[in-house]
C-alpha cells in the first residue's frame, strides 16, 4: 500500500512578476520561502515516526521548496527531470503577456501545442508515466513528491487510474503551496483524501 503526499511548490517569483513559469528556473519569492518553511513545520509534526522518501522536480522553485521541507523532516530530496513543469517551448523566459500575444495554437485538446516546440499535455503525460509506474511498483510505501501545477494535475489523473483522454474534459488542478494526501487501500483502490490543502502554508 502506498501513502503519497504531493506538494505544489510555493509562491515563486514568476507568480509576482508576470513571467511564464514552465522550464524557466525561477526561485521562490520571500513569501514562498516562508510558506515552504510552514509546510515543513506542519508536516514534521504530522509525520513523526514515519519514514518517507522525497522526489522533486529539479527546477529551482520546486527544488528549493523540497529542500526547505526536507530540512524540517530530515529528508534529502531526489531530483528527477520527469517531475518538471510542462515545457511551453519558445515562450519560456518570456512574459505571460508575450505568450498570449504570440500564441500559435489555442489549446483545445491534449494534443494541441501553444507553440511548435512546446510539449502537449499528452507528451507531458508520456514523460511522467515511466516515473509514475516506477514509484507505484517500488518498495517505498511512504513517498513525498514536490512538483508543479500542471504536472501534478496529470499525476492526480494517473493516481485515479484515469485515461489520458479524460484530460480533454476534466482537470484536477491545485494551488501553489497546496498539499495533497493520497492512499492506496488494501483492496487496491486509490483515494485522494485531501487535495491541495492550503492550510499547511500558514
Amino acid at each position: 500500500m502506498k501513502n503519497i503526499i504531493t506538494i505544489q511548490h510555493t509562491q515563486s517569483i514568476h507568480h509576482t512578476n508576470g513571467m511564464v513559469g514552465s522550464w524557466t528556473d525561477w526561485d521562490l519569492s520571500e513569501q514562498g520561502i516562508i510558506q515552504a518553511n510552514n509546510i515543513g513545520k506542519n508536516l514534521m509534526n504530522q509525520l513523526k515516526d514515519k519514514n518517507y522518501i522525497m522526489y522533486s522536480s529539479d527546477l529551482l522553485r520546486a527544488k528549493h521548496t523540497a529542500e526547505i521541507v526536507g530540512e524540517h523532516i530530515g529528508i534529502t530530496p531526489i531530483l528527477v527531470t520527469e517531475l518538471r513543469e510542462r515545457n511551453l517551448g519558445k515562450c519560456v523566459g518570456k512574459s505571460v503577456q508575450w505568450m498570449k500575444g504570440n500564441m500559435e495554437v489555442k489549446e483545445k485538446s491534449i494534443d494541441d501545442k501553444m507553440f511548435s516546440d512546446a510539449e502537449s499535455r499528452r507528451e507531458e503525460w508520456n514523460r511522467l508515466l515511466p516515473f509514475f509506474n516506477e514509484i507505484i511498483n517500488n518498495k517505498h510505501e511512504n513517498i513525498i513528491i514536490v512538483s508543479h501545477g500542471d504536472l501534478l494535475s496529470v499525476f492526480n489523473a494517473m493516481w485515479l487510474s484515469m485515461d489520458v483522454s479524460m484530460l480533454n474534459t476534466c482537470e484536477l488542478f491545485g494551488y501553489a503551496g497546496g498539499v495533497s494526501f493520497m492512499y492506496e487501500l488494501a483492496n487496491g483502490k486509490r483515494v485522494i483524501k485531501r487535495m491541495s490543502d492550503m492550510s499547511y502554508i500558514n
